[in-house]
């Protein structure tokens, strides 16, 4: 009797953890950041079953679920912060006006080459703030990092930082900063950055607000730089398809999507010089009606010197992630070839925080097993609002797939029965039936 339970148990104990089907191991960039960021590729989208992506997470060592969730492809990139070292002079101890040109001596090219100190002091102090040399930065300047040496604390310097271009007329560009290290207990505080509006100017003068302010020994200075915009990254399936001649007579073209996809533009590959208008559909299975997910358009292309031209990418009613489009020609001739759909898209970001112990895979691809999202979004929101808003979790990299739980993963679960509630029910009749049975005992007994 063991000995069948036991063959019974094996084919269970084999599938009863593999609840999903593949598996990529993650890569840390940045080891104990807390939080990462993982870009998804096309092997994760073929691999994924689910419309909404739950069947997509991060599991730890123990195959433990980590905090988990999408960013929206919509939400514009972050980009990476620029930084730049800048020169930094010290300031006289009891120097308190506005005309620095006048102790300073700077090169043609508007750079400073040094201060002076009329009245002796220098070296790496600024008791009485210091001067920066922005001159030879190019954009505009969002923050400054403050470095100093340690053994400094306990630390608590409120500054204002002005802006210049010919260190005689200044504007004030932020009031009232502090820099700040405190100790206690083993735990560190430091504060040593100071927001700017930003602003875009040859000089940067920081001071304290007491004249008898802790003199800061100050290391090096980092501007951080005013980021332009990361211009999306488009990516394209193309996809060939099927005429289908319906009972109206009318021609459409069926193409069939491998995964599931972000799609959010559309364009449709025209062989030489040709024009038409289309209508494009879209639906998750065969038995689903037709839906349109773009408003009927224009594509043209004209062949000529170089590149030729053609119609931009027609815009999606948001993002798409059906397996069957469909293409209809109107209001036109009809192509004697199947044009070929190009379906663009911006790759996902999953966001996860490493708790347990690593390494960490991201599996894919279930009917079993599906991710709670976890408050991700606020936590970006509060590190951004405490670190400046270039922040962004780690970057992690996906490794090579391996299988996981394959095929069984994909089949859904058999339907769990509640014994109990069926246990219950069969008492209740059986008290029942027991019952009546006494009636009609009694009722056939004389009286």
């Amino acid at each position: 009797m063991k000995k069948w339970l036991l063959l019974l148990l094996v084919p269970f104990a084999a599938t009863a953890g593999a609840q999903y089907a593949r598996e990529w191991p993650l890569q840390l960039v940045t080891p104990d950041a807390g939080a990462y960021r993982v870009e998804l590729d096309a092997s994760v989208y073929r691999q994924l079953q689910s419309p909404a992506l739950a069947d997509l997470d991060v599991l730890d060592a123990r195959g433990e679920p980590v905090p988990a969730a999408l960013l929206d492809p919509s939400t514009p990139a972050v980009p990476e912060v620029r930084t730049a070292e800048l020169p930094w002079f010290p300031l006289p101890p009891r120097f308190r006006g506005n005309d620095v040109a006048s102790i300073s001596e700077i090169d043609t090219d508007g750079r400073l080459r040094r201060v002076e100190l009329r009245d002796g002091g220098g070296g790496s102090v600024a008791g009485n703030g210091f001067l920066l040399d922005a001159s030879g930065v190019e954009w505009p300047i969002d923050a400054i990092r403050v470095k100093w040496d340690a053994g400094q604390a306990p630390l608590d310097i409120g500054v204002s930082v002005s802006a210049s271009d010919d260190l005689r007329e200044w504007r004030v560009v932020a009031d009232g900063a502090r820099l700040i290290e405190l100790t206690n207990a083993g735990q560190r505080v430091v504060r040593d950055r100071i927001e700017l509006a930003p602003v875009k100017a040859r000089y940067l003068r920081v001071m304290p607000l007491e004249p008898q302010a802790q003199p800061l020994r100050v290391s090096a200075v980092v501007a951080e730089l005013q980021a332009t915009p990361v211009a999306a990254q488009w990516q394209w399936n193309v996809l060939s398809g099927r005429r289908v001649d319906d009972a109206n007579g009318d021609v459409h073209y069926e193409y069939e999507l491998d995964g599931r996809f972000p799609v959010a533009r559309a364009d449709i590959a025209l062989p030489g010089n040709s024009t038409g208008q289309w209508r494009l559909q879209a639906r998750d299975d065969a038995v689903q009606p037709w839906r349109d997910v773009a408003a009927p358009w224009l594509a043209f292309r004209l062949q000529g010197q170089g590149n030729g031209d053609a119609s931009p990418p027609q815009p999606l009613s948001g993002l798409h992630r059906e397996r069957y489009w469909r293409l209809t020609p109107f209001g036109g001739a009809r192509p004697t070839d199947v044009p070929q759909l190009r379906l663009g898209y911006q790759p996902e970001t999953l966001v996860f925080v490493a708790r347990g112990e690593g390494p960490f895979v991201l599996v894919a691809g279930s009917a079993r097993s599906t991710r709670g999202d976890a408050p991700i979004e606020p936590l970006v929101e509060a590190m951004r609002t405490q670190r400046g808003a270039q922040w962004q979790p780690a970057i992690a990299t996906l490794g090579e797939s391996t299988e996981r739980g394959g095929a069984s993963a994909l089949t859904p679960a058999p339907v769990q029965r509640d014994w109990k509630t069926w246990l219950l029910w069969g008492l209740l009749v059986a008290g029942a039936a027991l019952v009546a049975g006494f009636a009609i005992s009694l009722l056939r007994k004389p009286r």
